[in-house]
């Protein structure tokens, strides 16, 4: 009985296919020369850029599949996101190397910075970021790593609006790691990696202000390993990696919690990224990979909507 109830819990808790995998389509591992990969988000050319935590930003070209350094150092960067017009926002964390802080790369080259600290002191160690449909940076600031003095007595998660002005969010989160935001923009997704609990935050969110409130955990992964980064669909599915061995892969899930689906994935997933000519092709880094495979999914990016 035991070893029935052991084999049991290395099943993913989810349906075994709701049709998420394009029929006849495997997981293709693209490169795995990395130190520690994240933050994979689609560029204007339609390029990968993601982050080897190493302190580089690198860029993979889906029709010749080469991978090039775009950005070197990269202050330790990790999440990734890019803005409507095309401009590249980077979380970048703490330790050696690290600017802890959220930047930009104007169209230029130029490397600035967005916010580096609230209320005069320094962020811990931003780890990941999400946009809302009114230009608005949301950025989580947990605290893995990093040899530097703490300034902040909380990890959370913070708002940067466009002017600059930066504001912390109660979001219950004790180390917030992944956000995203819904395509309607009501809802911001927060995942909690705390010592005490590994859960899925959704938080209302007020489109005109940017304010949020009501979390509620709609998934909680117990001792297990948490929600790193994650994405979301078109019609509101969440997109997001969490778990280790057997349980490793990217879950997706309704927007209160209910699983869909899952995809493993044989290195421990960090972060996905929709990209291709309609959006469908998955993008996940994981370990010292990039790994990318077809979906019948859609994928959403702040900008693109037609109402």
């Amino acid at each position: 009985m035991l070893s029935l109830a052991l084999s049991a819990l290395l099943i993913p808790p989810v349906p075994p296919s709701s049709g998420v995998v394009k029929p006849g389509e495997t997981l293709e591992v693209l490169w795995s020369e990395g130190e520690f990969t994240e933050g994979a988000v689609r560029a204007p050319d339609g390029a990968i850029l993601f982050s080897d935590i190493g302190n580089r930003i690198l860029r993979f070209d889906p029709e010749t599949g080469a991978v090039t350094v775009f950005r070197s150092p990269s202050g330790r960067s990790n999440g990734l996101i890019v803005t409507p017009d095309g401009l590249l926002i980077a979380a970048e964390g703490a330790n050696t190397g690290g600017n802890r802080r959220v930047s930009i790369t104007e169209a230029d080259g130029t490397v600035r910075t967005l916010a580096d600290s609230f209320q005069g002191k320094r962020f811990n160690s931003p780890n990941d970021v999400a946009l809302d449909r009114q230009g608005r940076v949301y950025v989580s600031d947990p605290r893995y790593v990093g040899d530097e003095l703490r300034e902040l007595d909380t990890e959370s998660v913070y708002r940067i609006d466009p002017d600059g002005t930066v504001t912390r969010l109660e979001t219950t989160a004790k180390k917030p790691n992944g956000l995203v935001v819904s395509p309607d923009g009501t809802t911001l997704y927060v995942s909690d990696n705390g010592p005490e609990r590994k859960v899925l935050l959704r938080l209302d969110l007020d489109p005109a202000t940017g304010a949020v409130s009501n979390p509620r955990v709609i998934k909680d992964f117990g001792t297990g390993r948490g929600i790193d980064g994650m994405t979301i669909t078109t019609d509101g599915l969440v997109v997001a990696t969490a778990g280790a061995g057997p349980l490793g892969g990217v879950y997706v899930y309704q927007p209160d919690g209910t699983p869909v689906d899952f995809i493993a994935v044989p290195e421990n997933p960090t972060n996905v990224e929709f990209a291709g000519p309609d959006d469908s092709t998955l993008y996940i880094t994981a370990g010292v990979s990039l790994y990318r495979i077809e979906t019948t999914l859609t994928g959403y990016r702040p900008g693109t909507e037609t109402e």
